[in-house]
């Protein structure tokens, strides 16, 4: 019996060796055919990748070491002024001369802003009806010219008709000289059919006057030495671009009593209007209007006298056109 028990003694150390050597040799084979574990890096970052600064340490960083040094705006050619800025330019500006005034103001000589050509323009501001207290009435204003931009001769016409019998009606040929940019100097003769056959000699002046208001003044002196004047203002307001508003006054005088003409001395008549034209083409403009016409001092005493009213108002429709 103690044969037996001493034989796994005997072979304990040698099994235990084994056992060890087994254990060795199976960690050994775990890694055969395995690459060694690769250590893991941040990704480098690039043009579509943003650095990411949240995720920085700053903690860490030497911000001692780098470069804080201000910039040198003088090695760079940016100078900094020292004190308040010059009072003068660093490039000077030359005076200004006489030659430099002459050159950006030329002198302007007739042929550079006169055209020599023939032209020609008729217009006719009222051609226009209403109804009066005898019937239909109707009346007219035109006026046209020929020649070059300082040489013209003109015409002017007006009159009216009620009941089919002419009132007042007169034609008038004047020449006239272009004497500034805005302004006609006229002269010639009026021939007047109506109410009295006469011829007067005319002068006046007629053009734009300062904020775009045409006028015309003309004086009239007759065979017998009468003398009377008319002058004539009238705008255009532009409401839109084909919708016109044109506020028109005239006013006549006479130097002395006229019974046959019905005219007396003073200030003998004065007409106010308004009129709204649509210019369905420039040339083309119907329009309604409103007229004031009234009567003063011996005027007034002798168309009462005839039977006639001291003012008129009326509403009238017509027409505006040029060629």
């Amino acid at each position: 019996m103690n044969r037996r028990r001493s034989l796994p003694l005997v072979l304990l150390p040698v099994m235990c060796l084994g056992a060890a050597g087994a254990v060795v040799a199976q960690e050994d084979h775990s890694h055969h055919g395995q690459h060694p574990p690769v250590e893991e890096r941040e990704p480098t970052p690039t043009a579509e990748q943003p650095v990411e600064h949240t995720a920085m340490d700053h903690s860490t960083m030497d911000h001692s070491a780098m470069d804080h040094d201000p910039v040198d705006h003088e090695a760079m050619g940016h100078a900094m002024p020292d004190g308040p800025a010059p009072a003068e330019p660093i490039t000077p500006i030359p005076p200004l001369t006489d030659a430099d005034r002459a050159a950006a103001f030329p002198e302007l000589h007739h042929a550079m802003h006169h055209d020599s050509g023939i032209n020609s323009f008729v217009l006719f501001n009222r051609l226009e009806g209403w109804d009066a207290d005898h019937g239909r009435a109707f009346a007219w204003e035109g006026q046209g010219w020929i020649g070059t931009d300082v040489n013209r001769l003109w015409f002017r016409t007006e009159g009216e008709r009620e009941d089919s019998a002419t009132h007042s009606a007169d034609l008038e040929l004047l020449y006239g000289r272009g004497v500034t940019a805005w302004w006609d100097v006229v002269a010639g003769v009026r021939q007047e059919f109506q109410p009295a056959g006469r011829t007067w000699a005319a002068i006046g002046v007629q053009g734009l006057a300062p904020y775009m208001f045409e006028t015309q003044a003309t004086l009239y002196v007759d065979e017998d030495g009468r003398v009377e004047a008319n002058v004539e203002v009238e705008y255009e307001l532009l409401l839109t671009n084909r919708l016109v508003l044109q506020p028109l006054v005239e006013v006549n005088f006479a130097a002395r009593d006229d019974v046959e003409r019905g005219v007396g001395a003073g200030l003998s008549t004065a007409e106010a209007g308004l009129r709204l034209r649509y210019e369905f083409t420039r040339k083309f403009a119907p329009y309604v209007g409103l007229a004031h016409e009234r009567a003063f001092g011996g005027t007034a005493d002798l168309g009462r006298a005839s039977g006639e009213p001291e003012a008129d108002t009326r509403w009238v429709v017509g027409l505006r056109t040029w060629f």
